[in-house]
């Protein structure tokens, strides 16, 4: 049994990956297989739920995303890169030599810190380690990256310290995303979330929000802001107009991005 040589730490590890590749776990199998009881292994799950890895639900766990759970990094880059991909490319054409940009902890937004090296010199200030390590040794860009809390699920630096570090610079663009779009306004399922992301709204001179089509069918509890208080929403090709038609009669700024 895995249960006899791994220490609690390692055996979360090992949940945490399954339950991130299979979607979901039950709990007698986890047991089973880590060679624990039932009990510890609710205690494992208690623990990673905390941390934001997963979702504990009725006789397992999944680490499907839900208007609590984000769902770990790794599962939200795999969602939708084609769609990310082309909001990235219609938002880079918006970034001049020369300017300051602010990129949220978004998987959308790391596609776009993928192209920013091309648009330099540039200097980007971000919470995402993602996009971090992808900047770090970038000619062309200077790098300003936020510190704080580190949330491992979100591989990104959030809570008040964070929040702080951003209310103390200013940028030209704010490039972000949201979990969730409902009723003309924006959600997310983390407070912690929502505290920075205000502060790097108040701190850009322009706010661009990038959405793929999925988000408006999810749900998220803690509200960001009306789509009004972004000068641009940038959606992906394949939003259907059903979505759009409320957002243009409420004077949203919308832009499609390409196909």
């Amino acid at each position: 049994m895995e249960g006899d040589v791994l220490g609690p730490r390692e055996r979360r590890d090992q949940i945490r990956r399954r339950v991130t590749d299979e979607g979901f776990a039950r709990m007698e199998d986890l047991a089973e297989a880590f060679g624990v009881s039932v009990m510890t292994i609710h205690r494992d799950i208690d623990a990673l739920q905390t941390e934001g890895w997963l979702r504990k639900v009725r006789g397992g766990a999944t680490a499907q995303p839900s208007a609590l759970h984000h769902g770990d990094v790794r599962h939200r880059r795999q969602a939708m890169a084609a769609q990310k991909q082309r909001l990235a490319e219609a938002a880079v054409t918006m970034i001049e030599p020369g300017m300051s940009v602010i990129l949220d902890e978004s998987t959308t937004a790391l596609a776009l810190a993928a192209l920013l090296p091309s648009r330099g010199p540039l200097t980007v200030i971000t919470n995402f380690l993602a996009a971090v390590n992808h900047l770090v040794g970038e000619a062309s860009i200077d790098l300003i990256s936020l510190g704080g809390a580190y949330y491992p699920a979100y591989d990104a630096f959030l809570g008040m310290r964070t929040t702080d570090a951003v209310r103390s610079l200013r940028a030209d663009f704010l490039f972000a995303s949201t979990t969730a779009v409902t009723h003309g306004s924006c959600y997310h399922q983390s407070q912690e979330t929502v505290a920075v992301k205000r502060a790097m709204m108040d701190c850009a001179d322009q706010r661009v929000l990038l959405i793929d089509h999925t988000k408006f069918g999810k749900q998220g509890v803690h509200r960001l802001a009306a789509l009004t208080d972004f000068d641009l929403v940038i959606v992906d090709a394949g939003t259907p107009e059903e979505h759009l038609a409320p957002l243009r009669s409420a004077n949203v700024n919308l832009r499609r991005a390409a196909p």
